[in-house]
C-alpha cells in the first residue's frame, strides 16, 4: 500500500510539473463584438504601454534602472528595441543573450514586453543593420536619389537584404518561441517608420526598371476586389488616371510623386510581408508597423518617408503584406484625433505605439481607447521621465522623482482600474471618449439614450475656460445611467429619444472601481453638479443646468442616474 501511495504521489508531482511547464496560450488578436482585442492568457488585454529610447535596451544594466520606474508609472507593457546589429554582429553568428536579459528583467518587474525589430530600417534609415551589411554596398544595394547619389537606406528591391534580414528575424522568432513559454512578449513591431527620405522613390537601376514595368497583377486584383472600400485619397488618384485595370505605375496611378509613393509602398510592403510570414511560420505572434506620419511642413513624399503605411497607401500595404496585422501611426501632432481616425478602419484596428507622455498624452490615450477601441497606448522615451512633463524637456532639466503623481501614472492607474469595464464596453460599442483643448473646447458623444455634451472645465460665474486640456471616458451602463472618468472637463446630458426633453440628475456619486466592481464614495449634489447658474438660459435650451464636473487632479470617477422632465 505504501509503495502504491508513493507511486501515486510521484505521478501527481510529475503531472503538476508538466502543467506548470506547459507554455501559456499564444497572444493573438481576436474580434470580440464591436472591437478587435489583444488576447493574452485567454483574456482581453489593454496595453498601458511605454516605449524606451531607441538604444536603451542595448544595455541591461541601464534597463535595470528603468524597469522599476515602469511599475511605479502603472505600466503593464514596455516596448523595447532589438536591433539586427546587436544579435548578428558577425554574419551567421547569433547572440540572443540581450533578448534573454530583457525578458528576465520584464518578468522580474511584473511587466510584459513588445519587441521592436530594428532590422533593415529605423526612422527610414538603415542605421541598425550590422556593420557587415553597411560595408557591402555591392551585395546590399542602397536607395539612389534623383542625382544618382546613394543614401544610407537599403533598397527594398534588394533580394540579398531581404534574405539576410529575414534569416536574422526568423532566428530571433525561433529563439523567442524557445525561451518565452510564459509569453512575456506579446507582439512584434517590425522595422520602424520605413520609407525613402530625400526623394519620392528609389532611383536605382532595379527600381527604375520595376517602375517602368507593369503594376503587379496581385496589386491590381486587390484594387479591383476592394474598389468600393479603398481609401478616399487612393480612390481619387485611381479615378483621375481612368481606373485602368492594367498598365505601368504611371498609367495606373497617374504621373507625380503620389505614384512614386505608392510604388515604394508596394515594395516595402512586399519586403516586410515576406519577413512577417516567415516569422509567423515559426512563432505566430501579432505583428504591427509604425508610421512616421506626414508633418505640416512636409511638401511631399521624401520629406517624410515615402512608401510607409500612410492613409493614401494603407490599401497597398494590405495587398502586399496581408500577414501584418496592424498598421499603426506614431502621433506627436496636436490633431491627434484626426490622425488616429485616418488610420482606424474595419480592416486596420488601432494601437498607438508611439506618442507623447504628458497630460496631453493621457488625453490621447483616453481618446484612442474610448473612441477607437485601441488595443492601448504607448508614449515614447519613457525612460526619460522628464518627457512625461514636456514633449521635449530642456537639456539638463531635473527629471521628476514623484513618479506616482505624474499625469501618466494617474491616468494609467485609472485605466488599470477601469480595464474590465473598458474591454467589456469596447465589445458592446457602449464606450466613448472626449478629447478637448482650448482650440477644441466642446465635443458631443451619443451614448445610450442621451447625447453627452463635454466642455473644458470653466468658471461657473464668468464662463471662462480654466483648463487647457481636458479628457474623459464615458460608459453607458444603461439607457439613462453613465459612468464617467475625467480630468478638467464637465459634461451635461441631452435626451435623444422621444419623451420629456430635459435630463435631470436623479442620483450622482463619486467612487472607485475595484476588481471590476463599483465602490461608491461621496454623494454628488448641489454645488457639486451645478455647472450653470443661469437657469433661465439653461431652461430655454432644454437644459437643467446640472451635470458632472471633474477637476485637475484626476482622472476621477463619477456615476450618474438621469431622469427626464418638462
Amino acid at each position: 500500500m505504501k509503495t502504491r501511495t508513493l507511486l501515486f504521489l510521484a505521478a501527481a508531482l510529475a503531472l503538476t510539473a508538466s502543467v506548470l511547464a506547459a507554455p501559456a496560450e499564444l497572444p493573438r488578436l481576436e474580434q470580440r463584438g464591436a472591437a478587435t482585442q489583444l488576447i493574452v492568457d485567454g483574456q482581453p488585454w489593454l496595453i498601458r504601454g511605454g516605449e524606451v529610447a531607441n538604444t536603451a535596451s542595448s544595455s541591461l544594466p541601464y534597463m535595470d534602472t528603468v524597469w522599476p520606474k515602469m511599475t511605479r508609472l502603472n505600466l503593464n507593457t514596455v516596448l523595447v528595441a532589438v536591433a539586427w546589429a546587436w544579435v548578428e554582429p558577425t554574419e551567421g553568428r547569433f547572440d540572443f543573450s540581450l533578448v534573454d536579459g530583457l525578458l528576465e528583467g520584464a518578468r522580474r518587474n511584473n511587466q510584459r514586453v513588445i519587441f521592436l525589430w530594428f532590422g533593415s530600417w529605423k526612422n527610414g534609415i538603415s542605421s541598425f543593420v550590422p556593420a557587415w551589411v553597411k560595408a557591402d554596398q555591392a551585395r546590399f544595394p542602397r536607395v539612389r536619389l534623383t542625382g544618382g547619389q546613394s543614401v544610407e537606406i537599403l533598397s527594398p528591391l534588394s533580394e540579398a537584404a531581404l534574405k539576410a534580414d529575414t534569416r536574422a528575424y526568423v532566428k530571433f522568432m525561433e529563439h523567442l518561441a524557445r525561451v518565452d513559454p510564459q509569453r512575456t512578449n506579446l507582439m512584434i513591431q517590425l522595422q520602424n517608420e520605413v520609407g525613402v527620405l530625400g526623394d519620392s522613390r528609389d532611383r536605382g537601376d532595379a527600381a527604375n526598371a520595376a517602375f517602368a514595368g507593369p503594376v503587379p497583377p496581385e496589386l491590381m486584383q486587390y484594387l479591383a476586389a476592394h474598389k468600393d472600400t479603398l481609401s478616399p485619397a487612393l480612390a481619387r488618384l485611381r479615378a483621375a488616371a481612368g481606373n485602368k485595370s492594367a498598365g505601368t505605375w504611371t498609367e495606373v496611378f497617374g504621373p507625380g510623386p503620389a505614384t512614386d509613393e505608392i510604388f515604394m509602398a508596394w515594395h516595402f510592403a512586399k519586403y516586410m510581408g515576406t519577413m512577417t510570414a516567415a516569422g509567423k511560420a515559426v512563432y505566430p505572434l501579432p505583428v504591427f508597423t509604425n508610421t512616421w506620419i506626414v508633418q505640416p511642413e512636409d511638401q511631399g513624399p521624401g520629406d517624410y518617408p515615402s512608401g510607409g503605411p500612410q492613409p493614401l497607401t494603407l490599401d497597398v500595404w494590405k495587398a502586399g503584406a496581408p500577414a501584418i496585422d496592424l498598421n499603426c501611426p506614431d502621433i506627436y501632432l496636436p490633431d491627434f484625433d484626426v490622425q488616429v481616425a485616418s488610420f482606424h478602419r474595419p480592416d486596420n484596428p488601432i494601437f498607438v505605439p508611439e506618442s507623447r507622455g504628458d497630460v496631453g498624452g493621457v488625453a490621447n490615450a483616453f481618446h484612442a481607447i474610448g473612441a477607437h477601441a485601441s488595443l492601448g497606448y504607448s508614449p515614447f522615451g519613457i525612460d526619460n521621465t522628464g518627457r512625461l512633463l514636456a514633449l521635449r524637456p530642456e537639456p539638463g532639466a531635473a527629471a521628476p522623482t514623484d513618479l506616482e503623481n505624474l499625469p501618466l501614472a494617474r491616468g494609467y492607474a485609472a485605466l488599470r482600474d477601469l480595464t474590465p469595464l473598458i474591454l467589456e464596453h469596447q465589445q458592446k460599442g457602449t464606450i466613448g471618449a472626449a478629447w478637448l483643448k482650448t482650440e477644441q473646447p466642446r465635443q458631443e458623444i451619443a451614448l445610450g439614450d442621451h447625447t453627452l455634451a463635454f466642455e473644458l472645465r470653466k468658471n461657473r460665474r464668468t464662463g471662462k475656460f480654466t483648463a487647457e486640456v481636458g479628457y474623459a471616458l464615458a460608459f453607458a451602463l444603461g439607457p439613462d445611467e453613465f459612468l464617467v472618468a475625467g480630468t478638467d472637463i464637465q459634461v451635461t446630458f441631452v435626451p435623444r429619444t422621444p419623451g420629456a426633453p430635459i435630463a435631470g440628475i436623479a442620483d450622482a456619486e463619486a467612487g472607485t472601481m475595484t476588481d471590476g466592481r463599483w465602490v461608491p464614495g461621496r454623494k454628488m449634489s448641489g454645488d457639486d453638479i451645478l455647472v450653470d447658474y443661469s437657469l433661465g438660459k439653461a431652461a430655454a435650451a432644454n437644459q437643467s443646468g446640472s451635470g458632472l464636473m471633474f477637476g485637475p487632479n484626476g482622472p476621477v470617477l463619477q456615476r450618474v442616474k438621469l431622469y427626464r422632465y418638462r
